[in-house]
């Protein structure tokens, strides 16, 4: 695949470098970049994943807040500032000109810092675009992750970089094909007593509908939302797409599922039709198109003979 990304790289124009100071909009907030960022600390795992994927990881003087362990061909020994969010003087004691923050609420005063607070002592930020809160994104889609990529090529200047990147992950993409039976699916994220489950326009949707599957919260307008076991069990989806995160497992789930009295019933459950993809890969990111073609994968394997 690399070598594929490569091929379809050099079919692409060379890019103009990138000319500063550069002036993005994100997320309502105009961020200024007088140069290309040296010392970047990222928030959450989607944030420090998009960098090392696109060769930035000598860049990366800190990281907090990570969902779980880097994917194997990423796999690098950067320093933790802190297991949850790093507060402020903890963000700013590995002096960054550079905080790339995976969620809005990452930027609080409790937090890595107001941005507003954070650019007058000269340390630029960026949320993630499909984590914007004060500004509604709109449903998530795969060229919008795309244009995440090609931003961050611009912020760093290279950007023949960032759309080989995205040549690789559009090669991926093209080749999954969606399942046509007409299956219906629930994104069991977490909890036990009252379910959180994938809504209508974030990372669950966009993934469901690439493989073909009607997510049965397709009409929430959020990208997730709290459910009842008991609205699953009238729903009774084909498939239940399992989250695996750390802190609850997909074998947790499994277990859960299956003791449950009212979810044990479930014909997905009876006949273990699951779908595991892993926490970091469930939110808008770098991970989301190879989690949606292992996933097809999965999908392809499962028996509906019963």
């Amino acid at each position: 695949m690399a070598m594929l990304g490569a091929l379809l790289a050099l079919a692409l124009p060379a890019q103009a470098a990138t000319t500063y100071p550069l002036t993005l909009d994100n997320c309502g907030v105009a961020v200024t970049f007088p140069a290309a960022p040296r010392r970047v600390v990222t928030i959450k795992s989607t944030a420090t994943e998009l960098l090392l994927s696109l060769g930035l990881g000598d860049n990366i003087v800190g990281v907090g807040f990570q969902d779980g362990p880097l994917p194997e061909h990423l796999a690098t020994d950067l320093p933790v500032l802190s297991e949850k969010l790093p507060s402020q003087e903890v963000a700013l004691e590995a002096e960054p000109d550079f905080i790339y923050g995976g969620w809005e609420s990452n930027f609080a005063a409790d937090g890595a810092g107001e941005r507003s607070t954070l650019a007058r002592l000269g340390v630029a930020t960026y949320v993630a675009p499909p984590a914007c809160r004060s500004v509604q994104p709109p449903r998530l889609t795969f060229e919008a992750l795309f244009a995440e990529i090609a931003e961050m090529g611009r912020i760093f200047d290279i950007e023949d970089t960032a759309n080989a990147l995205i040549a690789e992950q559009q090669a991926v993409l093209d080749d999954i094909d969606a399942d046509r039976r007409g299956l219906t699916a629930l994104w069991y994220s977490s909890g036990i007593k009252t379910p959180y489950v994938g809504a209508g326009n974030n990372a669950p949707a966009m993934i469901m509908q690439a493989l073909g599957l009607a997510n049965i919260y397709a009409d929430v307008d959020d990208g997730w939302t709290s459910a009842s076991w008991e609205a699953i069990v009238d729903a009774n989806p084909d498939i239940i797409v399992l989250v695996d995160a750390v802190w609850n497992s997909a074998e947790q789930k499994k277990l859960l599922l299956a003791e449950n009295p009212i979810t044990s019933q479930l014909d997905a459950v009876i006949h273990q039709r699951y779908l595991i993809i892993p926490f970091p890969a469930a939110e808008a990111g770098i991970r989301n198109v190879p989690a949606t073609a292992d996933m097809a994968a999965q999908l392809a394997r499962l028996d509906f003979a019963e």
